[in-house]
């Protein structure tokens, strides 16, 4: 199964494709979704739709993911992170993918063992979890880890009868 994990962001979107085959998981692709900063919020979040439906239809992914919101000491970063992840999780639906979602914090758990991990421990176990993995910048390693973080989560709810 391909899976696609979303680090929403309406200046920059990572986005990582991982193949799960029962506990194996390996790297099929990553990368980063720009918007500009210059054009309207309308424009860039219809920009960002377009992106990331096209990864959608170029991937195929079976099940996707994608970060939540954490709350910002700027307001107005909150929204805009929030409008960029539901036009994320509006791009995948209308491909007809289910979308799990899941907080920072569970995702560094998943792939580090503890929540409170930085970036850089987060990218380092990423690179150990896809030997060979050549990732696109930060962005792209937390949808990757949020692309393995939901490969476990599916493979668990698959065992519990």
């Amino acid at each position: 199964m391909l899976i696609l994990g979303l680090d929403p962001g309406l200046a920059t979107t990572g986005w990582g494709i991982i193949r799960a085959e029962g506990n194996r998981l390996s790297h099929v692709a990553n990368g980063h979704l720009k918007t500009d900063n210059k054009e309207a919020l309308a424009r860039r979040l219809s920009h960002l739709d377009s992106m990331i439906s096209a990864l959608v239809a170029d991937h195929s992914p079976g099940t996707a993911a994608v970060e939540e919101v954490f709350v910002n000491t700027n307001p107005q970063s909150t929204l805009k992170l929030a409008h960029a992840r539901g036009v994320a999780m509006a791009a995948i639906a209308r491909g007809g993918i289910d979308v799990g979602e899941y907080a920072a914090r569970l995702v560094k758990k998943a792939i580090v063992g503890t929540g409170a991990a930085e970036k850089a421990q987060v990218h380092a176990m990423v690179t150990r979890l896809l030997p060979g993995v050549k990732i696109a910048g930060a962005d792209a390693a937390d949808a990757l880890a949020v692309a393995i973080c939901h490969a476990h989560h599916v493979a668990s709810a698959r065992r519990i009868p």
